[in-house]
C-alpha cells in the first residue's frame, strides 16, 4: 500500500486552521506555513511542523494546499523566485482552496504546467463555522487524474466534493454560489426590516422563513444566528466586497449585464461605511433597520 504524501499547508486563517486539522487527524503529515507565527502555532499544537517560508512549507510535500485571502496574497507567495511554486517537486500537486479571479488562476495553471506541476482549483463553499464542524464542500477543476490523488485527503475535511471540468469551471461555479448568496443576504436584510415594521414577532419571522418554501442548509444557519443577533464574522463584509469584484470583473470579460450584484456591491459599500467592514456580511440586516428607523441593539 502507497505511503500517505507529506502535505503543505500554506494559509492558517479562519478556514485553513480547522481543515488543515482534519488533514492531521486522517494521518497526513503536515508542514504549515503563514506569515502569522501565531496562526501557524495553532496548527504546530495539532502536531504539524513549522515551516519559516512557503519555499521551505513546500520542498518535501507530495500535495500542497493554500488557503489566502485574495489575489494579492496567492501571487505573492505563490509565484515568483521565493514563492512555494518553484520550490515544488516535479509530478506533485499544488490544490488552491480560495476565491480569486480566473485571470490568476490561469497564470498560476501555465506556470506549474511549466514545471511538471499539477494544479489544482478547489475553492471551498461554507464559513469558518462549517470548516469547524468538517461541512464544508469542495468544488473541484482541474487535470482529473490529480484530483483522484488527493481525494481522500480533501475528504478528510469536506462534507462533499463536486469535480466540475479540467479548467476553471470551479473558479467560476464558486462565483456562481457566492453571487446567490450576496444577493440573497441583502433581499433577507430588507425582507426582515419590512417585517419587524410591519410589527412581526423576530423569532416567529425567522422560523417561517427557516420552514417556508425559501429554506436551505444557509438560511436556517443564518436565521438561527439572527435569531440570537449574532454577528460573529463569518465572512466579513469587506471580504465578501472582494468576491463581489470578482464577480462584476467576470462579467465584464463575458460582457454579461450584472445590476442586482452592482447594486448589491454599493449597498454592502453602505455596510462599510457604517463601520462594519471587519463585521459579518449580515451586518446588512443592522443597516436596514437602521435606514427604516428600527433599533438595531435588540427586537
Amino acid at each position: 500500500m502507497a505511503s500517505k504524501p507529506v502535505v503543505a499547508w500554506i494559509g492558517a486563517g479562519r478556514m485553513g486552521v480547522p481543515m488543515a486539522g482534519f488533514v492531521l487527524k486522517a494521518g497526513y503529515a503536515v508542514k504549515v506555513y503563514s506569515r502569522s507565527s501565531a496562526s501557524r502555532q495553532k496548527l504546530v499544537s495539532q502536531g504539524a511542523q513549522e515551516a519559516l517560508s512557503a519555499a521551505d512549507s513546500v520542498r518535501d510535500a507530495g500535495v500542497v494546499f493554500t488557503s489566502l485571502a485574495d489575489d494579492g496574497a496567492l501571487r505573492a507567495t505563490v509565484l515568483g523566485e521565493g514563492g512555494a511554486l518553484v520550490n515544488m517537486r516535479p509530478n506533485s500537486v499544488l490544490a488552491e482552496t480560495s476565491t480569486v479571479s480566473t485571470r490568476l488562476s490561469e497564470e498560476i495553471d501555465a506556470a506549474a504546467r511549466a514545471r511538471g506541476i499539477a494544479y489544482l482549483r478547489v475553492p471551498i463553499s461554507g464559513n469558518a463555522a462549517s470548516a469547524q464542524k468538517g461541512e464544508v464542500t469542495a468544488l473541484v477543476s482541474g487535470p482529473r487524474d490529480a484530483w483522484e490523488r488527493i481525494k481522500p485527503i480533501v475528504e478528510s475535511f469536506s462534507k462533499g466534493q463536486i469535480y466540475l471540468g479540467p479548467g476553471e469551471q470551479a473558479r467560476v461555479m464558486k462565483l456562481v454560489v457566492n453571487a446567490l448568496v450576496v444577493n440573497f443576504a441583502q433581499a433577507m436584510a430588507e425582507a426582515l426590516a419590512l417585517g419587524r415594521k410591519g410589527g412581526l414577532e423576530w423569532d416567529l419571522m425567522l422560523d417561517t422563513l427557516a420552514q417556508s418554501t425559501l429554506s436551505s442548509p444557509w438560511l436556517k444557519v443564518k436565521a438561527q444566528l439572527l435569531k440570537q443577533r449574532d454577528f460573529t464574522t463569518t465572512m466579513s463584509t469587506r471580504l465578501i466586497l472582494k468576491d463581489i469584484d470578482l464577480m462584476l470583473d467576470a462579467a465584464r470579460g463575458d460582457d454579461l449585464p450584472m445590476p442586482l450584484t452592482a447594486l448589491t456591491r454599493q449597498l454592502l459599500q453602505v455596510v462599510v461605511g457604517e463601520g462594519y467592514g471587519e463585521d459579518d456580511y449580515m451586518c446588512a440586516v443592522k443597516v436596514a433597520e437602521k435606514q427604516a428607523g428600527l433599533p438595531t441593539d435588540h427586537v
